[in-house]
């Protein structure tokens, strides 16, 4: 019996974690080329995945080239991603692979014509991540 708790205890433990890894497994694109798609997930205030369809294994895993929002951790992090949401939520974008970071592509997205950066600023969104001036 010990050992079946044992198992869903950690297992209990497991599932936040589980929780916060993004479903994006798509390709990444190579610098320099286009890809388009609805936005299906955001991470944190400055992270998403664009896909054309529903499948997670063809969402492509971003990281906003032009806004630095705060970590997701830190003060203000909650707020970012739930403003980023607000700007991008089912929105189509049009992006331009910049550089691979980690796994994930580094990228100018816009909606429109507008930069993701200009949009979140215009809204009113608060830089301050890792990325500013080039740490990230």
């Amino acid at each position: 019996m010990k050992g079946w708790r044992l198992i869903l205890a950690t297992a209990f433990l497991a599932a936040p974690a589980l929780a916060l890894a993004d479903p994006c497994e798509g390709a990444l694109p190579a610098p320099g080329a286009r890809f388009d798609g609805p936005v299906r997930y955001v991470g944190d205030g400055d992270s998403l995945c664009v896909g054309k369809s529903g499948n997670p294994a063809t969402w492509i895993e971003v990281r906003i080239s032009d806004f630095y929002a705060p970590e997701l951790h830190s003060a203000g992090g909650r707020a970012a991603k739930t403003m980023l949401e607000d700007v991008v939520w089912r929105q189509y974008l049009q992006c331009r692979a910049i550089k691979h970071s980690y796994d994930r592509v580094v990228a100018r997205c816009t909606i429109d014509g507008a930069s993701l950066g200009d949009l979140l600023r215009a809204r009113g969104g608060v830089e301050g991540g890792n990325g500013r001036g080039g740490r990230r």
